[in-house]
């Protein structure tokens, strides 16, 4: 199972969720698979959509999912450190680890050779983590949604790509439909909207 597989089974569970989601081939594909103003894509910055996620659920009530990758976790592991001390059960971390850099070539990274994703993050005072099969994700986002614990899901697939085009909405409108419709769900702003700033 690649990860375009385990995007697909989870499109049901989170299409009305927040979710922040890891730059390039990722990103692409949840996008094809499943617009909807409640994604926000990340498409210029590796390793920072846990740190953006958290954020996000640290300042707001709503759930918020940050599906990250292996290789962009490794280049921000102190995310890790920060999740674990600043815990909030709306908040769900799915690190899909295939073990290679996908949106690059394929280049394998050390998640797929000695470094255990689930260790590091519990080493890193994270309480809730599970490292489970590419087909057994989608159970486990549901169950984290369902619990008020902040979870860390470590989803186990294989490396490939399904090759969809570029996203090519403008990043502004990204932020602000994203935005925007944080705003309303938690009641912010009346129903015509609001123009994010910047």
């Amino acid at each position: 199972m690649i990860r375009s597989a385990v995007l697909a089974e989870l499109k049901d569970i989170i299409s009305d969720e927040f979710v922040v989601c890891n730059i390039g081939i990722p990103s692409q594909e949840l996008h094809a698979l499943d617009d909807q103003p409640t994604n926000f894509y990340m498409l210029g910055t590796m390793g920072l959509a846990s740190s953006i996620g958290l954020g996000l659920a640290l300042v707001q009530k709503q759930n918020v999912i940050a599906i990250d990758g292996d290789g962009s976790i490794l280049t921000n592991l102190g995310t890790l450190a920060t999740i674990a001390n600043n815990a909030t059960g709306n908040f769900t971390l799915l690190i899909i680890d295939n073990g290679s850099y996908g949106s690059t070539g394929d280049q394998p990274t050390y998640a797929g050779q000695k470094t255990a994703l689930a260790a590091v993050a519990r080493a890193c005072g994270c309480r809730n983590v599970a490292e489970v099969p590419g087909k057994e994700t989608a159970a486990a986002v549901k169950a984290a949604l369902a619990c008020d614990e902040m979870t860390i899901i470590v989803s186990k697939c294989a490396s490939g790509n399904r090759k969809e085009p570029v996203i090519t909405m403008d990043p502004v409108v990204i932020r602000d439909r994203f935005m925007r419709t944080l705003a309303q769900r938690n009641g912010n702003v009346p129903k015509e909207g609001i123009r994010a700033a910047g």
